[in-house]
């Protein structure tokens, strides 16, 4: 693999991937940190207007689970490119802010992602051949979608302050059409220099990742649910304009990129295991979504705000290392299956949350997110005992 490499030398070689990455988040932390004057314009609840990025999740899971086996056939940025397309589409549907617009909106963004997270990911580990260091390149993207949140006031707040936030979606609109005419030119070569297998062949493939597949749908649902009414908490809870709470995302998102970015380059540099670290990880993060929704002082929720990305965060680089180091030349049907099993989460989480918010309040919230946190660190004691097999056969 010859010397290391370090994280600047890493993100100029990846360049525009890791501002496509980026690209792939904004659509949705825009419809986070607008949700409530965008329920107001769409003249729904909060609650079913949030709940409404789950169906982002089913179009993700059929795209993904649909085109996974293929993520190895072809040129991973030209499938990038044509995520952006639609991606762009969404965009521009959803600036429209009618209820039925939403349904579309969240149809095609989620469909997009299903493309796009794992094109990018495989791109970027392919970029650095196998091993640990391909690993940390490949985390080295969700780090870039968490920077992504962590500059979510200049990125989107700021400029929504000028245009709004259906200027907002317009301009990523515009930016994901430019990414997706750089790919088109520079698409790569086909990696797989493997022979061709069927399509449940290549399913077939990754069946000793199932458990890891199962983490990431659990983790995700807990997560992107908790964090798909975060806005609505603090507006109710603390009184948290839409302004002012575009630096509590920010605070999240800077949780979840230092987290992300620190714990990769540990798992990279092989100095903590990923399957040891995976339940520790989410056994924190259990504890902290029950907590969050039962605090009155708002310094406290900051507090588990942060914990929880930062967990959180840790747990996916987890999930990554394990898929590109255990996947092999498979990593773009790895990576695709997995956004489908996060697609599920996606869905699951927002559903079951807005449930949850619709029974109890935000008891019941906690109830669900807690709930499916625990199902998770179950599901982790399976990766663990898997990679103890692991090691103990090397």
């Amino acid at each position: 693999m010859g010397e290391p490499v370090g994280d600047l030398r890493m993100a100029r070689a990846l360049g525009p991937v890791l501002v496509a990455s980026a690209a792939t988040l904004l659509p949705f932390t825009v419809f986070s940190t607008f949700l409530v004057p965008i329920s107001r314009e769409a003249g729904a609840d909060v609650a079913v207007v949030g709940s409404l990025r789950g169906l982002g999740g089913l179009a993700a899971l059929a795209v993904g689970a649909g085109l996974a086996p293929l993520l190895d056939r072809v040129a991973r940025l030209r499938a990038a490119a044509v995520g952006l397309l639609v991606l762009a589409a969404g965009s521009v549907v959803g600036a429209f802010g009618r209820f039925a617009a939403l349904v579309v909106f969240c149809l095609l963004v989620g469909a997009a992602m299903a493309v796009l997270n794992p094109a990018l990911g495989a791109a970027a580990a392919d970029r650095f051949d196998a091993g640990p260091v391909a690993a940390r390149a490949a985390t080295l993207v969700t780090a870039t979608q968490s920077l992504t949140a962590m500059l979510a006031a200049p990125l989107v707040a700021l400029p929504a302050a000028l245009w709004g936030w259906r200027g907002d979606l317009v301009a990523i609109a515009v930016l994901s059409v430019v990414l997706a005419l750089v790919f088109f030119t520079r698409p790569g070569t086909v990696v797989a220099e493997r022979p061709r297998i069927g399509y449940l062949a290549a399913y077939r493939e990754l069946a000793a990742l199932r458990p890891v597949f199962a983490v990431a749908m659990l983790r995700t649902a807990a997560f992107m649910g908790y964090l798909s009414y975060l806005a609505a908490y603090y507006d109710e809870r603390f009184q948290v304009t839409p302004g002012a709470f575009a630096v509590i995302w920010t605070l999240s998102g800077t949780s979840f990129f230092l987290g992300n970015l620190v714990s990769g380059r540990l798992l990279g540099a092989d100095r903590v295991t990923a399957h040891r670290v995976l339940p520790v990880a989410l056994a924190i993060a259990l504890v902290a979504v029950v907590a969050i929704f039962f605090v009155q002082v708002f310094a406290v929720a900051l507090v588990l705000t942060s914990v929880l990305a930062v967990t959180h965060a840790t747990a996916t680089a987890c999930l990554v290392t394990l898929l590109v180091r255990r996947s092999g030349d498979s990593r773009g049907a790895a990576l695709g299956v997995n956004g489908a099993a996060m697609s599920v989460g996606t869905f699951a989480g927002a559903a079951l949350g807005g449930a949850g918010l619709g029974v109890a309040g935000y008891p019941g919230a906690a109830a669900v997110f807690g709930g499916l946190s625990l199902v998770a660190l179950g599901a982790a004691a399976l990766v663990r005992k898997t990679g103890e097999d692991v090691l103990a056969r090397a």
